[in-house]
């Protein structure tokens, strides 16, 4: 029989369970899951960090280390149970028939090898090809991917590359020898939203056309119903609900599912009116897990002696065999009932101007051959001629792919660098060419920053309280030992934090609790301006959720001006008051979050809220998926830095594009975009995003 002979179940996990040994015993990861994937099924898995996901993609690939073990169930993958099988059988499979790409493209790759020696390896090894077949194969797949050039590629290292490229060479990779089942380990999670766009077409046609089954592993919701049939929502090492698409998505028959919906930024979510409703407490750790339902102490809908009895166990639903629950409330809970009433709140409309940025550059001279000292001199343009303002109590979001300037803005901002041109004034203050070691004590506690990364920016030998002091202590607040441990216990209050927490260590808090830590922190001297780059792309849906509600509490109570730093187009529309959109260094477009949202568009911020993920089956999207990468700015584009990725470049007269660099000008609605189409083009432009209804 060959690879493609069989048409049973491709995967069929039935009742596993797969712990961990320590030398504080038994950990269990994963506990009665079950799922079967048909040939030419894509099978989505989702859930929080520490759900048991990738447990389970590593179960199947029969990888799971010194530690772990499958201690009950089993995997089976075309009626072949892998448990029972040798290491020479499993060999002979992995690569072959199941292949895997996993979070981190350069885990994947050889850096010493360059990319047409490692792509031929695969159907050398696996298939016994000769050199010439393997190479005219590599050609073939990396053409399938959508690399340009593939000879050119094929020659290059991996370091030559860029992550997205990476990500579609370990996706050829994978493809060589036509695998049956395709693994994706969050395949995406590293890469821009305009990349990950790129991924998620290629991914879905290359499974089209190649009739492979795929088993994608993501906390992205969205991304899950752009790419796959059927769904699997895991919790604590448990599947809780499995269905197709759109079952899970439109009849949802568990309480956990219902609150992953409710805490993601969906069209129509509003900070104000209807803001989002975080999953209280905390994820369980595997040695705490509850009795009966693991989600019980979290569940709205929770009934004492009866849901924390005994264990459950999945239940079909409406005699649909294929949509299950582990629910005993299934019949009972009215799942159309609205979201309860949360509290109306307002935000305080913007103040006066804090923060004005004008004309700022911010460029980097390095050397052409830094590596081994050249002399020749090159100019990194981070930043070209930005100019915008923030008011007090306003969140002023800004957006854009890796490399568009936007960190280096808040670098400036900081005094961690100082500008090559232009000005920075922060209330009254010009700080353009201050360095952070110059700037007096109030200005620095005046304008502070949140971090992308918790883990990295809290020390892990300090209690949470002393860190917390330390950063009173800097800014001169309270005169005694004692009025800074009272200020801070009062920070922990601010934050939501329990204040036990003060004399907890680091690595004792979840990713959420260190990011509020953070947070605390950056409000330890009330600070007027708070810079978030990112804050909350390294946490799970129900962790943002809970923490962008609090950064919205403590703006509306101190009148703070927030920054908002992100790629996250949906976090951006829920919570911003105005959007900046910038691109290798300018800012493209600017306006009211309404604005920016709607038609007209510059082309590139259509692109982007074509990109964006969302999990509602009544959305209706334009696809725009762009082609190449984004420029280097050591080498930016003569004319219109987007001019070499614009699906609209054909609508402008002439070649001025390419020539002349667009003036910044503003509508008659007040939006800002710089852009060489006319007038009249942007007013016929149609909505990227709208109900399906519409």
């Amino acid at each position: 029989m060959t690879k493609w002979d069989y048409d049973g179940p491709i995967l069929e996990i039935e009742n596993l369970s797969i712990s961990f040994f320590t030398r504080a015993g038994e950990i269990p990861a994963v506990m009665d899951f079950s799922t079967t994937v048909m040939p030419g099924e894509a099978m989505g898995v989702v859930g929080e960090s520490g759900c048991g996901k990738s447990t389970v993609a590593l179960g199947v690939m029969q990888d799971l280390g010194v530690n772990g073990k499958i201690v009950g169930g089993s995997i089976k993958f075309k009626g072949r149970d892998l448990n029972l099988m040798s290491q020479e059988e499993l060999r002979d499979l992995r690569g072959s028939e199941i292949a895997m790409i996993y979070q981190e493209p350069m885990a994947s790759l050889n850096p010493a090898m360059k990319i047409g020696k490692q792509l031929m390896e695969v159907p050398m090894i696996h298939e016994g090809s000769s050199k010439e077949d393997a190479y005219a194969l590599a050609i073939e797949v990396v053409e399938a991917v959508r690399l340009p050039d593939p000879k050119r590629i094929l020659e290059a290292f991996p370091h030559q590359l860029s992550g997205g490229q990476q990500q579609r060479i370990v996706i050829a990779m994978a493809l060589m020898s036509k695998p049956s089942l395709l693994i994706l380990d969050e395949p995406t999670t590293a890469l821009d939203v305009t990349v990950e766009a790129g991924i998620v077409d290629l991914v879905k046609d290359l499974g089209e056309k190649f009739g492979t089954s795929m088993l994608f592993i993501s906390h992205n919701l969205g991304l899950i119903l752009d790419t796959c049939d059927r769904i699997c929502v895991m919790y604590s090492g448990e599947a809780v609900e499995t269905g197709s698409i759109e079952d899970v998505f439109d009849k949802m028959r568990h309480p956990y599912t219902q609150a992953l919906f409710r805490s993601i930024p969906l069209p129509g979510a509003d900070k104000n009116a209807r803001p989002l409703v975080a999953i209280p407490g905390n994820f369980p750790l595997p040695h705490e897990r509850p009795n009966g339902c693991n989600f019980g102490p979290r569940c709205d809908y929770f009934q004492e002696g009866r849901c924390n009895l005994s264990a459950i166990n999945m239940t079909g639903i409406d005699e649909n065999h294929r949509h299950d629950s582990r629910c005993l409330r299934i019949n009972e809970i009215d799942w159309d009932a609205p979201i309860a009433a949360a509290v109306d709140v307002k935000s305080n409309p913007p103040g006066e101007v804090v923060l004005k940025v004008d004309n700022l550059k911010k460029y980097y001279e390095v050397s052409a051959n830094a590596m081994f000292g050249g002399k020749q001199k090159k100019v990194v343009k981070a930043n070209e001629t930005l100019t915008f303002e923030a008011r007090e109590s306003e969140t002023l979001a800004i957006v854009g792919e890796s490399g568009c300037g936007k960190s280096t803005l808040a670098k400036v901002l900081m005094g961690l660098e100082t500008a090559t041109e232009g000005s920075v004034n922060v209330m009254g203050k010009e700080l353009s060419q201050v360095m952070i070691e110059d700037r007096d004590t109030k200005t620095v506690s005046d304008i502070q920053m949140v971090f992308q990364n918790p883990f990295d920016t809290l020390n892990p030998s300090m209690t949470v309280g002393s860190q917390i002091i330390r950063a009173l202590e800097i800014f001169g607040v309270g005169d005694t030992e004692e009025e800074r441990r009272d200020r801070m216990l009062v920070l922990l209050d601010l934050v939501k934090l329990p204040r036990e927490f003060a004399d907890r260590m680091p690595r004792q808090l979840s990713g959420g609790q260190k990011q509020r830590v953070g947070i605390a922190r950056a409000f330890a001297g009330q600070a007027q301006i708070v810079v978030a780059d990112e804050p909350v792309s390294a946490l799970d849906v129900s962790v943002q959720a809970a923490v962008t509600d609090l950064l919205m509490e403590i703006q509306r109570e101190n009148n703070t001006t927030l920054l908002f730093i992100s790629h996250d187009l949906s976090i951006v529309r829920y919570l911003s008051d105005r959007v900046l959109v910038m691109y290798l260094g300018h800012v493209v477009e600017m306006g009211t979050t309404d604005q920016v949202f709607q038609p007209p568009y510059h082309p590139y911020t259509e692109a982007l809220l074509s990109a964006v993920p969302i999990a509602d089956t009544s959305i209706q999207k334009k696809r725009i998926v762009l082609d190449g990468d984004i420029p280097s700015a050591m080498n930016p584009p003569t004319g219109c830095p987007f001019q070499t990725r614009c699906n609209h470049k054909g609508n402008v007269e002439g070649n001025l594009c390419d020539t002349e660099v667009p003036p910044l000008r503003t509508l008659d609605s007040g939006l800002q975009i710089k852009c060489h189409l006319s007038d009249k083009w942007l007013d016929e432009m149609e909505p990227v995003i709208k109900m399906a209804a519409e």
